[in-house]
């Protein structure tokens, strides 16, 4: 069956290269290749255009250029802030939410690590956050917005809470240090993270997810947070991240983040709108249907419909041009239900019958009207 209009609702998943970025970066794959570590000139050219990119993220996100670190995308990010700060404290212990991306949960689990619960919302519960930041905690490392259900944490409440933390060790004459850590990688298209305003030491961006390219990131790196390196080699990124610079993913990463800013606005009302419109369809034709993306970005709509299979109704969609999601596209090989509804409490029956729609810049209301006919069609036959 010829599917009668293509509709892309994966999103969080990965995000198409908006032209100008790709326009930006073209020249840096062939006339200017240049390594930027070589004394010539066209190669100090090439390190200018660094500069310049690494200068404008610090711009675009408060900081000083010194505190941005270009990475290979944000699982990249994510594990030189884990293992960077708990390799940095051999005797320290890290604490994440039981809802992070995989990223930040299996680099975790190679050092002393705690897991705090969520509520049924998907959001930390901040009274046992307190009980799991010991005297020995050196992270803590709580995602800005989770990538299945779109919930956004109290970063704000979070922040306060390590302040109070840290006031306290100093009183008591302990100097170990609490650094916060959030993954923005889904967020940053939606949602200010000028890291001095959440509130946080470290902070991921992933390029693939803000219409840049994929295999870009950053890591925001507070100025006196101490890390050691998790990539060797000659010392590129202030010897956090050895490695030859990616000078066009860079500038790509540059120009989508600016992008990224321009457009914010614009789009969380525009997608909001959306949003409630497709929420309002799926009530009004499923009256089972259970809404699971609380207090989340203007963008996810993640729904459990019981007694659904959940792939097969992707599938389903699929062959009519609809490309949606049962979760995270990082495990979706996996066969276990997701451990992010399940941290919120949901059955493995009902995370089976469970799909993440996740909208974006060319999403319309053409697309949300054909995406609710079909998903009636399909399930009631």
């Amino acid at each position: 069956m010829k599917a009668k209009r293509q509709v892309y609702l994966d999103y969080a998943a990965a995000t198409p290269v908006d032209q100008r970025v790709l326009q930006r970066m073209t020249a840096f794959f062939s006339d200017d290749f240049y390594n930027p570590s070589a004394l010539y000139l066209r190669s100090k050219q090439v390190k200018a255009a660094l500069d310049e990119a690494r200068a404008s993220v610090a711009g675009l996100l408060g900081v000083n250029p010194s505190e941005v670190i270009f990475t290979a995308g944000g699982t990249e990010a994510n594990n030189l802030a884990v293992q960077g700060v708990l390799k940095q404290y051999p005797d320290g212990n890290v604490v994440v939410s039981a809802v992070e991306h995989d990223s930040v949960l299996k680099a975790a689990a190679a050092y002393p690590y705690q897991v705090c619960p969520v509520t049924a919302k998907g959001q930390v519960d901040l009274t046992v956050l307190r009980r799991l930041i010991d005297d020995h905690t050196v992270l803590v490392s709580i995602m800005h917005a989770n990538n299945e259900t779109g919930a956004l944490q109290p970063l704000a409440a979070i922040a306060d809470l390590i302040s109070e933390i840290r006031t306290a060790r100093k009183q008591a004459g302990n100097d170990t240090p609490l650094y916060f850590h959030t993954d923005a990688s889904q967020s940053a298209n939606y949602v200010s993270v000028k890291p001095h305003q959440l509130g946080v030491d470290l902070l991921t961006i992933n390029g693939g997810k803000i219409y840049g390219p994929k295999q870009t990131g950053v890591l925001f790196i507070s100025a006196g947070v101490r890390l050691a390196p998790v990539i060797y080699g000659g010392g590129q990124e202030r010897g956090l991240r050895s490695g030859t610079e990616n000078i066009a993913g860079a500038v790509g990463f540059a120009e989508a983040l600016r992008l990224t800013d321009k457009k914010r606005k614009y789009e969380v009302k525009r997608l909001g709108e959306l949003q409630a419109t497709f929420t309002q369809g799926l009530t009004a034709a499923f009256p089972n249907v259970i809404i699971n993306s609380h207090d989340a970005l203007v963008n996810f709509v993640h729904i459990t419909l019981p007694g659904v299979d959940n792939e097969r109704l992707v599938m389903e969609l699929d062959e009519r041009g609809i490309q949606c999601a049962v979760g995270s596209a990082c495990s979706a090989s996996s066969d276990e239900p997701s451990h992010v509804l399940k941290a919120m409490g949901l059955s493995d029956a009902a995370a089976r019958s469970s799909i993440r729609f996740s909208l974006g810049r060319f999403t319309t209301a053409a697309d949300i009207d054909y995406t609710l006919a079909c998903m009636t069609d399909v399930v009631k036959a």
